[in-house]
């Protein structure tokens, strides 16, 4: 029971990872990422700082795709997000997925079996169309059954080298999909951004309480990180039945779903999506759900959220223009 107290009180007091106690405060006492804090892993060093910085420069836009659970449908709205970016001839995109230990974008965008390709300037990512690149730790495994079995500090080296080591180039958007949770990735991923810039997080959830519980804590590990959130997703939202019109809730937001949440976090709840069947035919063939069923209803809602996303951004730039 002490020790059950011990952790509570750690979670909510957590001075959080930039913070000048960030290791060294009372409630990180029993933390196992206290002595990390402690020695200031949670930020880069000036040169690895102005290396990622001067390898990010050309990206204009940065934004992260988050949820605290797994399931919820985080890759199918990153692969997304990103082809409907790149609907815009004009834009370049980039998607990176650090899922490490779960990457299914290459199989989403049709680039399952791609290596990747080294060149002077580092790694190239593999292309979908000649404005949309991928890079995935799926381009690196022998057999897309492969496991990948490494702690966090390989796991972390490997995010870093993603962003230090490829040549991104002139981006207007790069999307990050991420895993669930709030831990090694998350922390590692926020922490060499901060070396660049970054506009948020597009955070993920469904209806019903026992995902919002989890991407409750998501919020939280957001706000401790400083890491702005852009809006809320409810993924999953009902299901109308093609034939007779009928629409069920196949996760019931017994809680007053992800509008209750939202309400009670003071974020923005950017649209729902409702479920598709051909959304996961789409994925399972690599080709994009948008284009395949443009007259669906998850379709427009995927194509509002993506304008809310992209009008967020571009305030966002205005903002930072301004103050210059």
């Amino acid at each position: 029971a002490a020790l059950v107290l011990q952790l509570s009180l750690s979670i909510a007091d957590c001075p959080g990872t930039g913070s000048t106690q960030a290791g060294r405060a009372t409630a990180c006492q029993g933390c196992p990422n206290q002595r990390f804090c402690a020695a200031g892993a949670t930020a880069p060093d000036p040169a690895e700082a102005a290396e990622l910085r001067e390898r990010l420069r050309g990206v204009k836009h940065t934004v992260l795709v988050l949820s605290g659970k797994g399931g919820v449908g985080k890759s199918t709205f990153s692969a997304l997000l990103a082809h409907g970016l790149a609907a815009d001839e004009t834009k370049q995109v980039a998607l990176l997925d650090i899922d490490i230990c779960g990457p299914s974008i290459p199989k989403m965008m049709g680039l399952e079996g791609e290596q990747v390709h080294q060149s002077g300037s580092g790694w190239s990512p593999v292309y979908v169309e000649e404005n949309l690149g991928v890079m995935s730790v799926g381009f690196l495994l022998s057999s897309p059954d492969d496991a990948v079995i490494w702690r966090g500090p390989k796991k972390n080296g490997l995010i870093k080298q993603f962003l230090r080591d490829v040549d991104w180039g002139e981006i207007d958007y790069l999307i990050i999909d991420t895993p669930p949770g709030t831990s090694d990735e998350h922390l590692s991923i926020v922490q060499y951004l901060s070396a660049a810039h970054v506009d948020g997080a597009v955070i993920i959830t469904t209806p019903q309480e026992v995902s919002l519980q989890d991407v409750r804590k998501e919020i939280n590990f957001c706000h401790k990180v400083k890491l702005p959130v852009i809006g809320v997703v409810e993924n999953m939202s009902g299901f109308v039945c093609p034939k007779c019109k009928n629409e069920s809730q196949i996760f019931p937001p017994t809680t007053g779903g992800a509008e209750k949440m939202c309400q009670n976090f003071s974020v923005s709840l950017l649209g729902r999506v409702p479920l598709d069947p051909q959304i996961g035919k789409s994925c399972d063939k690599g080709q994009s759900f948008l284009s395949e069923a443009p007259e669906s209803p998850a379709t427009l809602s995927y194509r509002n959220i993506i304008q809310r996303i992209q009008e967020y951004c571009d305030q966002q730039q205005f903002q930072e223009e301004k103050i210059i």
